[in-house]
């Protein structure tokens, strides 16, 4: 028996995409020339699935800053932050970000990914218990594998339901409830009640730990989030972020209002064992969050073409996953006709994320938009008329595709 035999039925769905086209999940730009249009091969691609939330990537100032820590300090920093790991600038973009959403504690991370297996790990011991939405993402998930705290899932976005659990919980002994949820969701863009979940989380006396990955920078009056959306920013416990969408860049941050948060830095392992984030990423981001600070213009203009292009999809009787919001997930009936119509959508110009389970709510099958600042009107009807276009072409986009499986055959 071979040590792969395992990942069978995996290679099974596999071979069935690439029999149906190319690699969705592995798609290859031979250059990106802006936000919002690369190329494969000699063909240009409308980008509509990079995460790319204000279209930062190609800002000068977040370039130069980027360059500018290259010549300054080199390609890396070949060392953890409790090493030889710790520039100046990471302790810069620190306090940049605490000061943002106004906490007196803030520790950056390598990736994002690595944020939430650090601090979640870090926070939870052995007598606590973590109560973690069902939805919740992978790097949720797998902070909660690194500790030895007990996990309670609570019905997706159901402040209800985590009150029921946190009833019959009852007094944690020697421990303490650590509540963990997102602001937008990454799959459907669905937003957190995060002001219900506040209420009930600190009325059995619980610490609320928000993800606002995919909100940060995109929400609230200076873009910290849902949190600040909604009014409650002061009152979270914990924010953690990253710098791969909203920031232009690689890295990640938790935030808390709890000044003893700091002491994790001692304990966190993902933090502890890991190369510290290279300059120019940290530089880079630093350069963005002025960017947020100030960009209700970007904001308001992502909420316009989200709005429009959910409207419009809408009027196409398209299934939507949620209300208007910077992610759009359109749901497809199974996993063959969404990769086989993400194959015509990218032959015909256009990127979109295709998404399927294990990594979807539901185990949905979607196609999943996530549009930017940077889209423009005329960009959002390319994409509507694309979208149009697919569903009139859906009888032979099917047929295409049971043709292509038959000849594999």
């Amino acid at each position: 028996m071979s040590l792969f035999d395992k990942y069978a039925p995996l290679q099974t769905r596999l071979d069935m995409m690439m029999k149906i086209g190319q690699d969705a999940l592995g798609v290859k730009f031979d250059n990106i020339l802006s936000a919002t249009r690369g190329r494969i091969g000699n063909r240009d691609i409308l980008l509509a699935g990079t995460n790319n939330y204000l279209g930062l990537t190609f800002d000068e100032d977040c370039m130069t800053a980027a360059k500018k820590a290259v010549d300054d300090h080199g390609t890396g920093t070949t060392g953890s932050r409790v090493a030889n790991g710790t520039y100046s600038e990471h302790t810069d973009l620190e306090r940049e970000l605490a000061d943002h959403l106004g906490m007196p504690s803030c520790v950056v991370f390598t990736t994002g990914y690595q944020t939430n297996l650090a601090a979640i790990s870090g926070l939870a011991g052995d007598k606590d218990v973590i109560f973690m939405d069902a939805d919740a993402h992978a790097c949720i998930i797998d902070g909660t594998r690194l500790t030895n705290a007990s996990t309670i899932r609570f019905r997706h976005n159901s402040p209800e339901d985590l009150d029921k659990r946190l009833k019959r919980q009852g007094e944690i002994e020697g421990g303490n409830a650590l509540v963990v949820i997102e602001g937008m969701y990454s799959m459907f863009g669905d937003i957190a009640p995060i002001d219900e979940f506040l209420d009930v989380t600190h009325r059995h006396g619980g610490y609320l730990y928000i993800d606002e990955a995919h909100s940060y920078g995109v929400f609230g009056p200076t873009g910290c989030g849902i949190a600040e959306e909604q009014g409650v920013l002061d009152k979270v416990d914990f924010i953690s972020g990253t710098f791969s969408k909203s920031l232009a860049s690689v890295g990640g941050f938790c935030a808390s209002r709890h000044p003893e948060f700091e002491v994790l830095r001692k304990v966190m392992r993902p933090y502890m064992f890991t190369a510290s984030a290279t300059p120019s990423n940290i530089c880079a981001a630093l350069a963005a969050v002025e960017k947020v600070k100030s960009g209700k213009h970007l904001r308001d203009n992502l909420k316009a073409r989200a709005a429009q292009l959910h409207k419009g999809l809408s009027e196409m009787q398209y299934d939507l996953c949620a209300e208007a919001s910077p992610v759009i997930a359109i749901r497809r009936p199974n996993e063959g006709v969404a990769a086989a119509e993400w194959n015509w959508l990218i032959e015909n110009g256009v990127y979109v994320n295709l998404a399927v389970p294990p990594g979807t709510p539901q185990s949905s099958s979607l196609l999943r938009i996530s549009l930017s600042a940077a889209h423009t009107e005329a960009d959002i009807k390319q994409l509507l008329k694309a979208f149009g276009d697919l569903k009139d072409n859906q009888g032979a986009i099917l047929q295409s595709m049971m043709g292509r499986l038959q000849a594999a055959e």
